[in-house]
């Protein structure tokens, strides 16, 4: 055999075990999304009690206007959601067309979002995590997958990225409404006539929400200072994280951003969002 057709063999090999070790890695990434997400399926509470708005009656106005709008009374306190939604996703200046499922269990517990983004030969998928249980060790993770076999992102793991990551679900439990209920361990400061923070017992080291709303109650912004290294320098800092509710809609019982634009920077000149999205279904 020429030493021609043996670097061929060997070159053949390598091949065949890089894509064998990202088949197995893709595997591994995906086992890992749905053991996350069956779990926070199985957190969802069965029979919850029903919102009354005495519950709120001791919190400031802004609070209570927000209540006002966001929960019917009577209505079941799930605090865990599953949502659709399609939307945009901006990477490096180009906007791809993006699809995709999640289920939050917020402010602390966790959430996994599972996404398709792109079309054609750029198409990739994947999923963001994080998960926090009682006792347990943390876990969060980005991993994304080009055509499922070339990894474009695989990190996650350390405390940097966790502590991005619970600021995450916590400005998205704006999807949950009930679990921003003072009998859950919200604390509602108001910080002007149609502002306030929103801080969580039970979530520790990460700053807290900021929400505005409108005369009606209706959340037009939230935003909190986020630990991310989304910045020209690479260097992990807190930033302002944030957007904008553009459309709301109801469902069972609870009426929830279905239209938004989230980014960096939040607030300054250079906001730049990434994240637009329109919910197509939420099932609480």
């Amino acid at each position: 055999m020429t030493l021609f057709k043996i670097t061929l063999l060997v070159l053949a090999a390598l091949l065949v075990a890089a894509v064998a070790l990202g088949l197995w890695a893709h595997s591994r990434d995906r086992a890992q999304a749905a053991r996350v997400r069956g779990t926070l399926e199985a957190a969802r509470e069965t029979d919850p009690a029903p919102y009354d708005p005495a519950m709120v009656a001791d919190l400031p106005e802004v609070a209570q206007r927000y209540f006002a709008r966001a929960i019917t009374p009577g209505t079941p306190l799930h605090r865990v959601v599953r949502l659709e939604m399609d939307g945009s996703f901006i990477m490096n200046g180009n906007e791809m067309p993006m699809t995709a499922r999640q289920i939050l269990a917020p402010p602390g517990h966790g959430f996994v979002w599972q996404a398709d983004v792109g079309t054609g030969l750029m198409r990739f998928a994947g999923s963001d995590g994080f998960h926090a249980p009682t006792g347990g060790a943390v876990e969060s993770w980005t991993k994304f997958w080009l055509r499922g076999l070339i990894p474009l992102a695989r990190i996650g793991g350390t405390e940097d990225h966790a502590r991005a990551a619970a600021t995450r679900v916590m400005l998205e439990s704006i999807w949950a409404p009930a679990s921003l209920l003072p009998q859950f361990g919200v604390e509602w400061v108001q910080t002007g006539p149609d502002s306030a923070e929103v801080r969580f017992a039970g979530v520790q080291g990460i700053e807290p929400m900021q929400i505005t709303l409108d005369a009606e109650g209706n959340p037009l912004e939230v935003w909190a200072l986020r630990w991310t290294d989304a910045n020209p320098d690479r260097v992990h800092r807190l930033q302002p994280f944030g957007g904008r509710m553009l459309e709301m809609t109801r469902h069972q019982g609870f009426l929830i951003p279905s239209r938004v634009e989230l980014g960096n920077m939040w607030g300054t000149p250079d906001y730049a969002p990434f994240f637009l999205a329109r919910i197509t279904g939420a099932e609480f």
